[in-house]
């Protein structure tokens, strides 16, 4: 692709899990996809100029199988697309217990101080649920983690279709109950703990709310759902727009995303109990909550009506739907003003959730 380097160079975190799926795309052009093209008029001004050239790469894909997902998984990221962590923010690996049957779990500390009480967020990278690293998102957790003077713990959890959704979750809320175990440690706050991904990322986050409220054992005090992949219905029992979703993330990727994660065909009248966010009846008593999502992003419907279920269960809701935006757009469009709009607007969210006053 031949982009300005400024357009990525900032990093995002979902496009340092789906990178591969752009570098893949000439080492697995067999059989690709039919092209699904969106009309440049419905895209972003601070978007058109790279939005072609990123759809035309995603084109150029075949069929995501488990047969391509190891070369989709092991194909190396371009330097472009992610920031190596800085050295002046201090990061940290550990090994934490999960609890049996389930292997210890990687998780990644940044930011501690000891001797402070400071807001803290569980971070959940994204991928589809099927790809994708924590630290690949070191870099970008580290400016946040700076620029709100936070602790941030992102958990490397387990992948499917290796481990369904039950087995990650558990990785999760084992993250979730160290961070406020050791919160002393770590000089965070125990009472002030939001959640936070992005794309699949954003699913296990909202999971992780939905958990936490029912085993009642760590209080949230926000969640902070970046496109959110919330429900396994959408482009499989429920279609979607021609022009949606074609970029970044499609219907057919999201449909083998979910069938790995749940272990069984997506789509159907009903689902495994608490594997699907979307499919969660009763939302009352989740924490405060921040969605962000563009027009044309896939998961576009799904977060908007999961935003007003929220609202609806009387969970207050800041719903942020950006006009001609698509997955990922907030890393790839960083520099520009539609990237650095959103951006604010999440660092505000998650200001306001941490009873922090915005800027």
């Amino acid at each position: 692709m031949n982009m300005d380097r400024r357009t990525l160079v900032t990093g995002s975190l979902t496009l340092a899990a789906t990178a591969p799926l752009l570098r893949a795309g000439s080492a697995l052009a067999a059989g690709a996809a039919p092209v699904r093209h969106t009309p440049l008029n419905l895209i972003h001004p601070d978007l058109r100029r790279m939005a072609p050239q990123i759809e035309a790469a995603s084109a150029k894909m075949p069929p995501m199988t488990r047969a391509t997902l190891a070369k989709l998984r092991s194909a190396p990221i371009p330097s472009a697309f992610i920031q190596a962590p800085g050295t002046d923010i201090p990061t940290e690996r550990r090994v934490i217990p999960v609890g049996k049957p389930h292997p210890d779990v990687p998780i990644y500390i940044i930011n501690a101080k000891p001797g402070t009480s400071r807001p803290a967020i569980l971070h959940t990278h994204g991928g589809g649920y099927i790809m994708g690293t924590a630290r690949n998102g070191l870099h970008d957790l580290q400016q946040i983690a700076k620029t709100l003077d936070c602790v941030v713990v992102t958990v490397d959890y387990r992948l499917a279709p290796e481990t369904i959704y039950a087995g990650s979750i558990e990785d999760n809320y084992a993250g979730l109950k160290w961070l406020r175990a050791n919160a002393t440690e770590l000089g965070a706050d125990p009472n002030r703990i939001a959640v936070m991904g992005e794309s699949a990322g954003g699913g296990h986050a909202a999971l992780l709310a939905i958990t936490a409220r029912d085993r009642g054992e760590v209080p949230l005090c926000f969640q902070c759902l970046i496109y959110p992949m919330l429900d396994d219905r959408t482009g499989t029992s429920r279609p979607v727009a021609s022009h949606v979703g074609n970029i970044i993330w499609t219907p057919a990727q999201n449909r083998f995303g979910w069938e790995c994660f749940l272990g069984t065909a997506p789509g159907k009248a009903s689902a495994p109990k608490g594997a699907v966010p979307a499919r969660v009846a009763d939302l009352r008593g989740l924490p405060p909550a921040f969605i962000g999502v563009g027009t044309l992003d896939l998961f576009c419907d799904e977060d908007i009506d999961y935003a007003q279920r929220l609202n609806a269960a009387g969970v207050l809701t800041e719903l942020n739907v950006v006009p001609g935006a698509f997955h990922g757009f907030d890393g790839i469009a960083a520099a520009f003003p539609v990237g650095k709009t959103f951006n604010a607007a999440k660092l505000n969210a998650l200001r306001r959730g941490f009873g922090m006053a915005a800027i």
